[in-house]
């Protein structure tokens, strides 16, 4: 007999015996599961990219992208938040991590903080959420009820409001966009860490990095926008330089050294050889697109 209708609260045949297994068996079994959340994630991709549009489109106008969830759900929205500035140089407030319980609910579960609607609520208004932002509440289960009051109250506020399950779940009337990635029961049963977890962090990967791609945040697929924060990112950036542009290593380095550690400006003034200042300018006129910026000129870097 099931233990649930809900799909994350599901017993998984294949794990019946786990506590009777070897640890080949165990770990064998866990990666069959794990093969099949690409393919639930990949029949969520239209409403992905409906989502994708909406977030491009707030970021247009100013706005920011928040994620909001509990538990697994939350920690990975706060992962994801985090890794947005140095990755693509992207101010620290542009996509946000909203995490029930607080930032201590990181490392230690606060248990009943996710039943709390009234926090959810709260919350959106001591975060200042307005109608130029993007809200995704991420409850794999759908049963978290302070993501539902956090929606609900940005929907009020005319945010655009997505919501990621990994459940059958009836479309909200305060939810936009409704993402559902049904990666079935888990090996451990309840526990979404798992393939629910799994889905959660492709399809965050998925709506980040694409939508800094269409924010012409890549040149091709490098990372020309990236913030050299470390002797790692500062070697990577002029290597960048290097490969696109032919010059040494030396050379790209002083470049880049002189962009203030911009490799997307760096590369223009390498490339067309003017200043770091004329560099900007060229760039803002075209949204911080370097493949505008450079097609004016009739100019095709190496990928």
């Amino acid at each position: 007999m099931a233990i649930s209708d809900k799909h994350t609260e599901m017993q998984n045949e294949a794990s019946m015996n786990i506590d009777e297994m070897r640890v080949d068996e165990i770990l064998g079994m866990i990666n069959n599961e794990d093969k099949q959340v690409p393919h639930a994630v990949e029949k969520a991709i239209p409403e992905i990219g409906q989502f994708v549009n909406s977030v491009v489109e707030s970021f247009k106008k100013g706005g920011k992208l928040y994620y909001i969830g509990a538990g697994t759900s939350g920690r990975l929205g706060v992962l994801d938040a985090s890794e947005i500035p140095p990755t693509f140089s992207a101010p620290n407030s542009l996509v946000q991590g909203i995490m029930c319980g607080g930032l201590a609910a990181l490392v230690t579960a606060v248990e009943g903080a996710e039943d709390d609607y009234d926090e959810g609520v709260r919350i959106v208004d001591i975060r200042g959420i307005t109608e130029n932002d993007c809200i995704l509440g991420i409850t794999t289960s759908g049963m978290a009820s302070y993501v539902h009051g956090a929606l609900k109250r940005s929907k009020q506020i005319g945010a655009t409001t997505g919501l990621l399950v990994c459940n059958e779940f009836e479309h909200p009337d305060y939810v936009d966009v409704l993402i559902k990635a049904i990666v079935g029961p888990e090996v451990i049963t309840g526990s979404t860490r798992l393939k629910a977890g799994t889905a959660t962090k492709l399809i965050l990967n998925m709506i980040t990095t694409s939508s800094m791609v269409l924010m012409h945040k890549t040149y091709g697929n490098l990372m020309v926008d990236l913030m050299t924060t470390n002797k790692k990112l500062w070697d990577r950036g002029a290597r960048i330089i290097k490969h696109c542009t032919g010059i040494d290593y030396d050379t790209a380095m002083k470049i880049l050294i002189q962009s203030g550690g911009r490799v997307k400006a760096a590369l223009v003034m390498a490339t067309l050889n003017i200043s770091y200042e004329d560099a900007a300018d060229r760039l803002k006129k075209y949204d911080g697109s370097l493949r505008h910026t450079l097609d004016e000129e009739g100019i095709v870097l190496n990928i």
